[in-house]
């Protein structure tokens, strides 16, 4: 390969271990039947006034540093398992809410996998210079994956991480409303729907939130009920229809302070490799939207983030064929009249899906898979679609024999992008030994354009990030004409 990669040794990012946010504590219950939480209530109870102002200046004088508002965070912890009726004095709240917090480290077991967007904010830039939102994958203990971001400053020739000294902070959640037609997908997993699913549905309003299932529940045949399946039919339903939220940060928190951690269900133990598209619509509207892995311990789907300013984000499941295993990628606009996006439906081939409303995906067209000897195993995106006058340039991840990923590249048509116009038959960026967190990896799930030049961050063994650009150009020109 004739193009010349360079690395930007000097930008680079590593787990930073005092990244931590305060998180609600319940210690399990063990059996048989013993209630450790209200055991660890009544103790805190049983304190005397001056046990607890003696335990009070330990924790807001420890733990103030790592948290803008410790006391807010501890009193919204206090009211999960304070016992109702009983009045407590502000300093016990806090020692309350204290029992039931645990600091919880954003990146203490690894932090890889980004993503990069143009920034909503380009002020203050000299000519040439594009700011950058960068997403990134942190992982911690117990392996729970969240999403947290960090700005950089970009030119024809150079990328600048920008530094994350504020502390990090994570946003106020709520309910959000999910339109029906993904709530039937969901709910049908692709087969047939049940008589009682179907009369609840159509009880439903067009944007259904949890408390419309209930209402539907008593505008239906009682007799539907009596399924001896139906308490899971309705159980199922009412998990779903609670699976779209919102998180918003305050308008004072600056991006590389804002943290998205697991909201949802179907997401509890992570979430996993953002791709975010700065996505214009047909009149010219521009938002932030982003696939993501859900992962609840067991099983694994997609989510779609959609936000206005990376400020304010709507999280939703996805449903269809096309939704099916990790590695989604939205393209930019939509192409021929339809949202699309990149699949991995069959968990080793880039396809390419479309949907109506971009929340139900149809089947993949399968576009490349495993061929070349360092992707034998598998092949996937490591970017969103970038649109260039040659056709939407995709950097492609490929995995090979023992499990080493490597860096590629292939060159979709802009009107169709099923046809694959060229492909880079060489790694782009082959896998460094590295012991990290998962050895032998280079891994992205995002790059842009600036001058004329490629730009993609990536992961190196999940255990640091680094930058390389090369000549667009040089690359295209590298490629393999199909």
């Amino acid at each position: 390969m004739s193009s010349s990669i360079t690395h930007h040794p000097d930008q680079h990012l590593v787990p930073d271990l005092e990244r931590v946010i305060g998180r609600l504590f319940l210690p399990s219950s063990e059996p048989p039947h013993v209630h450790r939480a209200q055991d660890l209530v009544r103790r805190v109870l049983a304190l005397d006034d001056a046990q607890v102002a003696a335990l009070l200046p330990t924790v807001l004088d420890g733990f103030s540093a790592h948290h803008p508002d410790l006391p807010g965070l501890l009193k919204a912890n206090a009211s999960v398992t304070a016992p109702a009726g009983v009045e407590l004095s502000e300093a016990r709240q806090l020692v309350l809410g204290a029992a039931f917090t645990c600091e919880y480290v954003l990146e203490g077991a690894a932090l890889c996998n980004p993503s990069v967007v143009p920034h909503p904010d380009q002020s203050g830039l000299q000519p040439g210079e594009l700011r950058v939102a960068v997403s990134l994958r942190a992982i911690g203990e117990g392996h729970i994956s969240a999403l947290e971001f960090i700005s950089a400053v970009v030119t024809a020739d150079s990328w600048r991480f920008s530094p994350r000294r504020e502390v990090p902070v994570s946003g106020q959640v709520g309910s959000a409303a999910m339109h029906v037609t993904l709530l039937s997908a969901l709910a049908s997993k692709g087969k047939e729907l049940d008589e009682l699913t179907k009369n609840l549905l159509v009880n439903l309003p067009d944007q259904v939130e949890g408390h419309d299932i209930e209402r539907a529940l008593d505008e239906i045949h009682p007799d539907l009920l009596l399924h001896p399946e139906a308490h899971l039919t309705v159980a199922e339903l009412r998990r779903w229809a609670r699976a779209a939220y919102t998180v918003t940060f305050d308008p004072g928190s600056l991006l590389h302070q804002r943290v998205l951690l697991p909201a949802a269900e179907d997401e509890s133990q992570g979430v996993e490799d953002a791709r975010f598209v700065r996505f214009t619509h047909d009149d010219g509207s521009v938002d932030y939207r982003a696939t993501y892995t859900a992962y609840d311990g067991a099983h694994i789907g997609n989510r779609l983030i959609i936000s206005p300013d990376l400020r304010t984000f709507t999280s939703t499941p996805l449903s269809g064929p096309g939704a099916k295993n990790k590695g989604m990628a939205l393209f930019p606009r939509k192409v021929g009249g339809q949202f699309m996006a990149l699949s991995r439906a069959d968990g080793m081939t880039i396809g390419v899906t479309t949907a109506n409303h971009s929340y139900v995906w149809k089947d993949p067209v399968n576009v490349e898979g495993p061929s070349s000897p360092w992707q034998i195993l598998q092949v996937g995106n490591a970017s969103p679609p970038l649109e260039t006058r040659h056709g939407w340039l995709v950097v492609t991840h490929g995995v090979g024999l023992m499990r080493t990923y490597s860096l590629g590249a292939i060159l979709l048509d802009l009107e169709d992008p099923t046809r694959v116009l060229a492909k880079l038959e060489r790694p782009l960026l082959p896998p460094q030994v590295h012991g990290g967190y998962v050895p032998n990896v280079v891994f992205s799930c995002g790059a842009i354009i600036q001058g004329g030049r490629l730009f993609i961050p990536y992961g190196i063994g999940d255990s640091q990030i680094s930058v390389a650009s090369l000549d667009l150009e040089e690359l295209v020109g590298d490629m393999t004409r199909r």
